[in-house]
């Protein structure tokens, strides 16, 4: 059985873009992989956080997790900082980074540009993140395409290490399915939907009450014309809307195309809206019974415990080939 790691920072309300690219995703691959997801706090203090906020947003994330249909039972769904081992592998992992590989990162470039002053976590993170993904030996990694600069510096991390220290870890591979990989912003199709987008509406929160859901999408950008057509290149607004509904309906594209054929905009706009409603109304319910019952502190610690002990393997057989002296019990 392969091994599979991702996660989905705390930073911010999760968006359907995340559940589309993500989380639908890791529900499939955990029927026949070893799968750990993770709820990587630490990577979201490399920049400012308000605690409050961030220890609502950690429970928040790994509550969505487990009601988008990832079983804890069957997977490991933990915050990254109770392993405490990511940590340490993560600076381990940074001895062996250079700099010049860092500056090339263009996820740091964006999130620098134009501030007076940057945290030193902003700049080393993505030797982390290959700590993260080698901790568990991991051999595949969903990743959108935002992330794949990271992944390759993860397999170049572990080639380094395999060649200097003897084969140890497994060069981890992308897993980026063909479909729904990448939702866009519902104001502007040429940004993915995000989160940390400043405009609330230009992406849908899976918590998001369905007035809310069904004002966004009335209000989502369209392009000109009224045929509702897939085609990214010309009509990169509504397609993105299309995407989005053939993800939520089970629908293939060609279904929702000709589901439309001779329609408006507006009449498309409004069953979508409901749609959409209807794929986040079970989730929404079964987030809230999570949080109610207060069951998820406890399967965040049995998940904890056993991705702990993954992890101390991978550690302690690392720093033995470092050269580290064992600690005596």
């Amino acid at each position: 059985m392969k091994t599979v790691l991702s996660g989905i920072q705390p930073s911010g309300q999760l968006t359907l873009g995340n559940y589309i690219g993500a989380m639908k995703n890791f529900v499939k691959l955990q029927e026949d992989h070893q799968c750990y997801f993770m709820v990587p706090d630490l990577h979201a203090i490399t920049v400012p956080q308000e605690p409050a906020q961030l220890r609502e947003q950690s429970e928040a994330v790994a509550a969505l997790f487990i009601a988008a249909g990832i079983n804890p039972e069957k997977s490991n769904v933990f915050l990254q900082s109770h392993v405490p081992q990511h940590a340490e592998l993560g600076w381990l992992m940074t001895t062996l980074t250079n700099m010049g590989e860092l500056e090339r990162m263009t996820q740091f470039k964006d999130k620098s540009a134009g501030k007076d002053s940057v945290g030193a976590g902003l700049f080393v993170y993505p030797s982390l993140m290959a700590a993260d993904i080698l901790l568990y030996n991991a051999d595949l990694v969903p990743v959108g395409d935002d992330q794949k600069q990271h992944l390759e510096l993860t397999r170049d991390l572990a080639g380094r290490f395999n060649h200097r220290y003897g084969d140890y870890f497994t060069v981890p591979e992308p897993y980026i399915p063909e479909v729904g990989a990448r939702i866009m912003s519902l104001d502007d199709a040429s940004k993915k939907m995000s989160k940390s987008n400043p405009n609330a509406g230009s992406f849908i929160a899976l918590l998001d009450d369905p007035k809310v859901i069904r004002k966004k999408i009335s209000r989502a950008t369209t392009d000109s014309g009224s045929e509702v057509k897939y085609d990214p290149a010309n009509k990169p607004e509504i397609s993105n809307l299309m995407s989005i509904y053939s993800q939520c309906s089970g629908l293939s594209l060609q279904e929702v195309q000709d589901r439309y054929e001779g329609q408006m905009y507006g009449t498309f706009k409004k069953e979508l809206a409901e749609t959409v409603v209807a794929m986040l109304e079970p989730i929404q319910q079964r987030y809230r019974d999570i949080r109610e019952s207060g069951e998820i502190g406890h399967i965040l610690a049995r998940s904890a415990e056993r991705a702990q002990e993954a992890a101390e393997v991978t550690l302690s057989a690392v720093k033995e080939r470092m050269g580290f002296l064992p600690r005596v019990r």
